[in-house]
């Protein structure tokens, strides 16, 4: 008789799956064990009244192994989430009796076999599977309860199944990124129900558009990119009024594109580049006129077709939500519109390649949201308009091969987030400015080659920590290869050819160990080649050719490779490997070796005395001078150029250190608000209370911390004072610049009202912008910065926000070098000295490492995303707040979320009670982002160490969140 079944037979069957599912390895999911009750499990969701396991979600481990067939008695599961955990072998036919489970996703593993039969019973089920090969199996098309079916990212080939037509209820067919071929089987157009067909990325052919409105008259949305579809674009599809999103890009359609376009009201996104749509005719542009009536459109994207026609004013009369407009690579004339500042939520704009003129509208400035503006290849002309400096979120501009005279703009330096910036190929002219580009840190891709700049290559280029690319070649420029460049570690090309450059190549450029391309040809270079470029292992192309080089050139790294090197019209060369067939170097004879040998000693010996004397002098003067200027109050600065200041200078800049200018108090001090007469803006003042144990070493940690690293996301440090106070006691301060937004503890957690009147309730987007912001600091902390640093006290009071919502990471106090800190952890593991940081947010065990920081800065993502501390009175011995996410992804997540994420400000009290939760999440979120978001919180809070997201990976990810909501 079998055994009825209850919570009891849910546990024998959990146990017995994670037996087959981990090979029998009592280390994996550590946490199936009997110390706590299986509803605690690590990704286990059990159902409030009759405590069964609703959901299992164990993606994205590495566990192995196969599907035990005790997977059928979990019978009130709806969710299984399996993807990428390794799974091989076949599905159980026991997962049939799971008649309540709603969805199957077990995508990104290696299953064979044939989907079992048995799952017709599951009445409900969304099915996502892949790691199969071959054909589509007919017999899928039995599974007739089917409401969803995703095959998208197998190896499938052949085509796709007529029975696959006998789905009737099926809602969404997913089909995308295999191999598929042949044309789509006139059967698939019996799914009249179907909402969401996906055929993106395979090799299917014909002209599916014209079956497409009579088959699927609900179709909501079409991908069918990059295949080889043909046809045109019949007027009938533009009668499928539920439509929102279409995409055919990379496709071989071609005709012109109907004005019965408007009547496609719900459109949201309308993606037809890369086809062969239009004539080049004038009236191409036409449907552009009815667009207007789609007043939900987000983005269009018309790229690499062969569109004609003028570009008129009526292009601002587009929806207000459009955020991407791609209309590059057509034949497009005419001038860029001035109604184009109309559409003022637009993110990205692309016009390239065109026959485009005339000069760049002045109401471009009024896109103040744009990220990309690409105008390159196009016949405009005039100067860059200064407006350009509103613009500052632009992050890639692009208006390379134009016409564009004149200098560039000094108002460029507004835009701080810029990644890339082309303008070569044009007349521009004057000297590259300086404080321009210095200010934007985040500049990966400057292209100012093939223009008339005069003058030297800017000092400030220096402050490009990530600058991978620099190309100044065919200019006018002058001077000596500045030594600042010898900063931007991350350069992989640089190119300075065809100009006047003189001096002597610069030997740091054999620091630059990212370098793959050198080309300094054609210049004004004299002296030898220094040796210090056979460092360069990743160099594969090195241009000295046409300058004034002598001497022997050197035999190592990249020299020993003929076709790499170029060193054509240097006369005095010599040496260097045989194939360069360059003359042998001259070796002195002994004795005149030995004689100017005695010359150089007799000279070194002259020079060196008179620079002792000189040294002495200086010495004994400016010991004369600090005697008469010492008095009872001394100041002490930084050892970095800062300017110094005094304890009665910052006596009288807080009013006294008034409690009126207390803006915060840490762990070892205070931090007052106050007005230096040496700096523009409002400082924030830092006075240490050296009566607290540590207080002097975190002055000390802080100082050296901070005098060494400088970035866009860490807190400026602007000087220091080491002195004593008005009553004889030791005082000791840091000043930084002054955060206006305050922190991010006090937006995360100040009651809803004050936010809302402030108008400082952050969204979605801030919030990863925020996090966007500390990675990258981290990133500059652990990886870029002088000497590695490990913060050790990453939490949201020490996040502090500017007059843009730009972070910046503070309180370095307990930061520690990255190579003391391993020192001081391996000596001292079971000593609690080595415990730093902030209960809550310190790692387990406590260890000062890259991956101690990399906890707290995943504790910090989740209090980002719920709004909980990590010390709330709901959390204690059986539950944290990383459990909590855990345990929420993705089934609760609306459940865990901040609520204040839920409604948008403002709102009256009435219309917030109004709103349910769900509507909210629904409406006014991405709830896949948000998802997202926590995922990686809980990935960078594992317990062990080595298991936790690197900042790399997290910066990858939150910019793929932030392009997602961009998009949306």
């Amino acid at each position: 008789m079998a055994m009825p079944l209850s919570s009891d037979t849910d546990k024998i069957a959990l146990l017995a799956l994670k037996d087959k599912l981990t090979n029998g390895d009592p280390h994996a999911l550590p946490s199936w064990n009997h110390s706590l009750h299986f509803c605690q499990w690590e990704g286990v969701t059990c159902s409030h009244r009759r405590m069964r396991v609703s959901a299992l979600q164990l993606q994205n481990q590495y566990l192995g192994g196969t599907l035990a067939s005790a997977l059928g008695n979990l019978t009130f599961l709806r969710v299984i989430n399996f993807t990428n955990i390794y799974l091989r072998g076949e599905i159980p036919r026991e997962v049939g009796h799971l008649k309540r489970l709603q969805i199957l996703d077990l995508r990104q593993n290696n299953f064979r076999g044939q989907i079992p039969m048995e799952m017709i019973n599951c009445s409900r089920l969304e099915l996502g599977v892949n790691g199969f090969v071959g054909s589509i199996l007919a017999s899928l098309g039995n599974l007739s309860s089917l409401e969803t079916l995703s095959l998208a990212y197998n190896h499938l080939e052949g085509p796709i199944t007529p029975s696959l037509g006998r789905l009737s209820n099926l809602k969404v067919l997913l089909l995308g990124v295999n191999n598929l071929s042949g044309q789509v089987p006139p059967l698939l157009y019996n799914l009249s129900n179907l909402r969401f067909l996906s055929l993106v990325k395979n090799q299917l052919v014909g002209t599916i558009l014209s079956n497409i409105p009579t088959g699927f008259p609900y179709l909501e949305n079409f991908e069918g990119a990059l295949n080889r579809f043909t046809g045109t674009l019949p007027s009938s599809m533009f009668n499928l009024s539920e439509l929102q999103k279409f995409d055919i890009i990379g496709n071989g359609f071609h005709g012109p594109i109907s004005p019965a376009i408007g009547s496609l009201h719900k459109l949201q996104s309308f993606k037809v580049g890369h086809n062969r749509l239009g004539s080049g005719r004038a009236d191409d542009l036409d449907f552009l006129s009815s667009l207007q009536n789609c007043t939900q459109l987000q983005i269009l994207d018309l790229d690499r077709n062969y569109l004609g026609g003028i570009l008129t004013d009526l292009i601002g009369n587009l929806s207000s939500n459009l955020v991407m407009l791609y209309m590059g690579s057509n034949q497009i004339s005419g001038r860029i519109p001035k109604g184009i500042g109309k559409l003022i939520n637009l993110e990205l704009l692309g016009m390239e390649d065109n026959f485009l003129e005339g000069t760049m509208p002045s109401s471009i400035g009024k896109l103040k949201n744009l990220v990309r503006l690409v105008l390159g290849r196009n016949k405009l002309f005039g100067n860059i308009p200064l407006i350009i400096g509103n613009l500052t979120m632009l992050s890639l501009v692009g208006l390379e091969s134009n016409k564009f005279e004149g200098s560039i703009p000094f108002t460029l330096a507004n835009c701080t987030k810029m990644e890339r910036f082309y303008v070569n190929n044009n007349s521009l002219s004057g000297n590259i400015p300086i404080q321009t580009f210095g200010y934007q840190q985040g500049l990966i891709e400057l292209y100012l080659f093939s223009n008339s700049f005069t003058g030297t290559i800017p000092s400030d280029l220096g402050n490009l920590n990530h600058l991978s690319i620099l190309h100044l070649q065919d200019n006018k420029l002058i001077g000596e290869i500045p030594m600042e460049l010898s900063a931007c570690s991350a350069l992989t090309e640089l190119k300075l050819e065809r100009n006047s450059f003189n001096g002597s190549i610069p030997s740091f450029l054999g620091s630059l160990l990212s370098l793959e391309i050198l080309d300094l040809s054609s210049n004004n270079f004299s002296s030898t080649i220094p040796h210090e470029l056979v460092n360069l292992t990743l160099l594969s192309s090195l241009n000295l050719s046409f300058n004034h080089l002598s001497g022997e050139v050197p035999v190592g790294g990249v020299f020993k490779n003929m076709t790499a090197i170029s060193l054509t019209g240097n006369k005095h060369l010599c040496g260097g490997i045989p194939q360069l067939n360059l003359p042998p170097c001259l070796v002195l004879p002994l004795h005149k070796k030995h004689k100017r040998s005695i010359n150089k000693r007799v000279i070194l010996t002259i020079a060196f005395g008179g620079i002792l004397i000189t040294f002495v002098t200086f010495i004994s003067i400016y010991l004369l001078k600090e005697k008469a200027k010492r008095l009872s109050i001394k100041s002490l600065s930084l050892q970095y150029g800062y300017v110094k200041v005094s304890y009665g200078e910052l006596h009288q800049a807080t009013n006294g250190f008034s409690s009126s200018n207390l803006v915060g108090a840490g762990n070892f001090g205070t931090v007052y608000r106050g007005n230096l007469v040496h700096f523009e803006r409002p400082v924030a003042v830092k006075v240490l209370n050296l009566q607290t144990r540590g207080a002097s070493r975190s002055f000390v940690a802080e100082s050296k911390a901070l005098g060494k690293i400088k970035h866009r996301n860490l807190l400026g440090i602007l000087t220091s004072c080491s002195s004593v106070d008005y009553k004889g006691n030791d005082f000791k301060a840091i000043v930084f610049e002054f955060m206006s937004n305050g922190s991010l503890e006090n937006l995360l957690h100040n009651n809803a009202e004050d936010n809302e009147a402030t108008n400082l309730s952050l969204n979605l987007v801030q919030r990863v912008n925020i996090a966007l912001d500390v990675a990258f600091a981290l990133d500059y902390l652990h990886n870029d910065s002088w000497e590695g640093v490990v913060h050790c006290d990453i939490k949201p009071s020490n996040v502090l926000l500017d007059d843009d919502m730009v972070a910046h990471l503070g309180d370095f106090g307990l930061a520690r070098l990255i190579n003391d800190a391993t020192s001081h952890s391996s000596n001292n593991q079971a000593s609690s000295s080595a415990i730093k940081g902030t209960i809550g947010y310190i790692p387990p065990g406590g260890s000062v490492s890259i991956e101690g920081d990399m906890y707290s800065y995943g504790i910090l993502l989740l209090e980002m995303i719920t709004g909980k501390k990590p010390t709330d009175s709901m959390f204690g011995e059986y539950l944290s707040l990383h459990m909590f996410c855990n345990m929420a992804i993705p089934e609760r997540i609306s459940e865990i979320v901040d609520s204040r994420l839920l409604i948008p400000w403002p709102i009256d009290e009435q219309e917030r009670r109004r709103i349910t939760r769900r509507q909210n999440m629904e409406e006014n979120l991405s709830e896949e982002c948000v998802e997202s978001f926590a995922r990686i919180g809980v990935a960078c809070s594992r317990e062990i160490p080595t298991q936790r997201m690197s900042i790399k990976d997290v910066i990858t990810e939150l910019h793929a969140i932030k392009q997602k909501l961009s998009c949306e």
